[in-house]
């Protein structure tokens, strides 16, 4: 892998089977052409996942992303909470340089459905991220009704960067192909707060 190659570990949330119109399908098809290396694992389990299973696999991966470049990790929904309970557990690994945590759920809602309810967020009061962090989401997300600022960025210290009326980020907001998580998996400085096109 060459220095201007860098290794994307993307990973998905509950119930995604990795459809094909999925941005983060979008995204790790065009970052491959793109002559990056991208890891986009279908997950054990997806509708009834399994936290230590999970943490197992997220480990894993980790492990298996190449140096050279930089090591970028994007995590949707019950990911992103993964996210946050390995940076809890101090899981080896996670320095990478750069992480995105798109749309996570609150664990008000996730203790409301028996298959997730393990996901719901440790504490995140004085939780020390490995790295640079950005945090992403809705206004109007159903899965984190309180909203993303109250419930993760203000305990980690992190400005949530919202996208208005996009829901959960997902396909069914109309997320199947999303310019701006492209454009900062190439360049850290975008932004992510216009809508795609539709």
């Amino acid at each position: 892998m060459s220095a201007n190659e860098n290794a994307y570990l993307v990973l998905h949330g509950w119930q995604n089977h990795r459809p094909k119109d999925h941005w983060q399908h979008w995204l790790a098809d065009r970052l491959t052409r793109l002559g990056h290396h991208v890891t986009y694992p279908q997950l054990p389990d997806p509708d009834d996942p399994d936290l230590e299973v999970w943490l197992g696999e997220l480990a894993r991966h980790l492990d298996g992303l190449p140096g050279g470049g930089e090591r970028v990790v994007l995590a949707h929904s019950a990911s992103a909470v993964l996210w946050l309970h390995a940076v809890a557990r101090g899981t080896k690994g996670l320095d990478v340089d750069r992480v995105l945590l798109v749309a996570p759920p609150s664990g008000s809602v996730l203790l409301r459905y028996p298959e997730v309810a393990a996901f719901a967020p440790p504490p995140l009061d004085g939780l020390t991220l490995p790295g640079p962090t950005r945090l992403v989401a809705s206004d109007d997300d159903p899965y984190c009704p309180e909203g993303v600022q109250a419930v993760f960025g203000d305990p980690l210290g992190i400005t949530a960067e919202i996208v208005p009326g996009a829901a959960h980020l997902d396909l069914d907001a109309g997320y199947g192909s999303w310019p701006a998580v492209l454009e900062w998996c190439l360049d850290p400085s975008g932004r992510f707060t216009a809508r795609p096109r539709a």
